[in-house]
């Protein structure tokens, strides 16, 4: 089945299933149409300025209310919310994994959610987490929400389809899909296997970076990104619903589905956007600029050009720099960066970060190209280079991001990883060449 998408990012939508559904010219009629109920969901407080307020309305089967009932807790042990410190005794370190195996048992999208880290505090709606999912089966009548943040997913593996009450984003590798905090919803597999990242987002929501110099154009452009027109079941089975909410999970069971959104309204909507519609920029003469210029998304913190959250990709481009070391160069950086890899190589590590890997390099902890990587870059002819069949992207966080102790015991760490940097020799001996023997 197809699913239809509007292009834009943070527009006003409106969208119906069913002909005159969506009220004209009032948000709360004294009997809409169908016998719809009518029903705000709020993204921002009430007198947030209108730059940030961010809302729909529904109009639904049946409200909110009545799609729970008495909760009871429920136990996700894999899924860890910040402030998460000093659950392991892995000593500090940069750390490097090669992908999270694939589960034997039956495992959804929820089920399936692997914390590795976590970062600021929940409560105080700072900072983020870092997550790998991996799952074998759709999750059927079950249905989500996260109270505690919105979601940032990027599939590494397999295609699913998020099934949510304002719409369906059907998502495959080489995609983002962003769930605003509080939406229902619930995972369909299109393939048998799938993999991929998540950054749950607990602080402002994710928006598009100011261009600044760069001016109108290139980078994620508006029109790119795709929201869901309106979906709705009308399934008098039972399901459950659980709800995730200060880190802790409550779970519910109801007669109905509560995907029963027939028309929305707003700007307070899920989206995606494929990766290969962003248009870099870069050096066009020596140097190149710092890895901001690949900003994709970003979440502002209380502190100017301090993001709570950056959401980086390193995609295929040109490389013309001239008498340039072109690879990111060494560097220690205040912000923590959290790593992965869609597919392909990336250009500063030439051998053992891998797809579904993961690389984790916190604040003030230097990092920068392999070995060999150096050797490669500091003595090939710089010619124009086209950097192809590669998609890594980055969470960066202000905040220190805590390992979590299935990260930290997670089999498939790679104990060597420090050892990349070890054949990286001394060049000084006091001339002005150096030695590049």
């Amino acid at each position: 089945m197809a699913f239809s998408y509007m292009p834009g990012f943070g527009n006003d939508f409106e969208t119906e299933t069913l002909p005159g559904s969506l009220p004209q010219g009032r948000n709360s009629p004294q009997r809409p149409a169908y016998g719809l109920y009518a029903e705000q969901l709020s993204g921002s407080p009430f007198t947030a300025p209108r730059g940030t307020n961010e809302r729909s309305w529904l109009y639904r089967i049946r409200p909110s209310v009545k799609h729970t009932g008495r909760f009871k807790a429920v136990s996700y042990p894999l899924w860890k919310t910040a402030p998460n410190v000093g659950d392991h005794e892995l000593a500090l370190g940069q750390y490097r994994w090669n992908p999270v195996p694939m589960p034997k048992e039956p495992t959804d999208f929820i089920a399936g959610m692997r914390s590795i880290t976590t970062a600021g505090d929940v409560l105080g709606q700072t900072g983020m987490a870092a997550h790998v999912y991996v799952a074998n089966r759709s999750m059927g009548d079950d249905h989500f929400f996260n109270a505690d943040g919105e979601l940032l997913i990027v599939p590494q593996v397999g295609a699913l389809r998020f099934v949510t009450e304002m719409g369906v984003i059907e998502l495959r590798p080489g995609e983002i899909a962003v769930l605003p905090r509080g939406l229902v919803f619930k995972v369909e597999l299109v393939d048998k296997e799938v993999r991929g990242y998540v950054c749950e987002n607990y602080g402002a929501k994710l928006t598009l970076p100011d261009r600044g110099p760069i001016g109108a154009n290139c980078l994620a452009n508006p029109r790119d990104f795709k929201t869901p027109c309106a979906w709705f079941e009308e399934k008098e089975t039972p399901c459950r619903l659980t709800v995730k909410w200060c880190g802790n999970f409550h779970v519910t069971e109801i007669g109905h589905s509560p995907l029963d959104v027939v028309a929305w309204h707003g700007n307070y909507a899920p989206y995606k956007y494929d990766l290969a519609t962003f248009s870099p920029v870069g050096a066009l003469l020596f140097d190149h600029p710092d890895p901001s210029i690949f900003t994709v998304l970003t979440a502002p913190s209380g502190e100017e050009g301090t993001a709570n959250i950056d959401f980086v990709i390193f995609p295929p481009r040109w490389l013309v720099a001239e008498d340039t070391f072109r690879p990111p160069w060494y560097h220690r950086n205040i912000m923590s960066e959290f790593m992965g890899l869609i597919h392909g190589q990336y250009d500063a590590k030439e051998e053992g970060f891998v797809p579904g890997g993961i690389s984790l390099h916190n604040l003030m902890l230097a990092h920068g190209p392999d070995a060999p990587g150096f050797e490669k870059a500091s003595k090939v002819e710089l010619k124009p280079v086209r950097l192809d069949n590669t998609m890594a992207f980055m969470f960066e966080t202000r905040f220190p991001q805590m390992l979590t102790r299935y990260g930290a015991e997670l089999e498939t760490r790679q104990d060597n990883y420090i050892d990349c940097w070890a054949d990286l020799k001394k060049r000084f001996n006091g001339t002005l060449e150096g030695d590049w023997s």
